[in-house]
């Protein structure tokens, strides 16, 4: 029986959830979960989990943070002057979006004050522990969803895949 290796293309169908229980994203009710072995994009310790994994074998595994998306970093949490808000209405926790040299980037506001807010720049999952099901649906030597398609990974979608939720 053929098991994943480096630069197979996999199809899988995913749960991940908090150690809490709760589920933060799930391929439930949406097309497999299609990446490349080894190829980058996704979180490493999912990548790593799939390896040798059999067609239609399901497995849960529990990711540490710097198997995911690493610790909580302070440094990745700025302060910006109120006056960049220009009178729009911001809430804490809001996510918002701002230009870089390296292009768009969200953060979530922390605080807002008189003078200035607060903006962290983690990724929303940074610091958990995540655990997820997995369940193998296909492998191949090649994509089988169409170019310029679906390249979501877990918790992470990109624009123009209409699959992700």
């Amino acid at each position: 029986m053929s098991k994943v290796k480096n630069g197979d293309f996999v199809q899988l169908h995913y749960t991940g959830t908090l150690e809490d229980g709760s589920v933060f994203d799930s391929s439930d009710g949406r097309s497999p979960l299609e990446f490349q072995v080894g190829a980058g994009g996704i979180i490493q310790g999912f990548n790593d989990a799939v390896m040798d994994m059999a067609l239609e074998e399901e497995k849960k595994v529990v990711l540490a943070p710097d198997q995911a998306y690493g610790d909580l970093r302070d440094d990745l949490k700025r302060d910006f002057p109120a006056t960049m808000l220009e009178g729009h209405p911001v809430e804490v926790g809001q996510q918002l979006r701002f230009s870089s040299p390296n292009g768009p980037v969200s953060g979530t506001v922390l605080s807002i004050e008189p003078e200035k807010f607060v903006v962290d720049f983690n990724h929303p999952l940074a610091g958990k522990t995540l655990a997820f099901m997995i369940k193998v649906v296909g492998i191949s030597d090649t994509p089988t969803q169409p170019e310029g398609g679906c390249s979501c990974a877990p918790s992470s979608c990109s624009s123009g895949c209409d699959s992700c939720g």
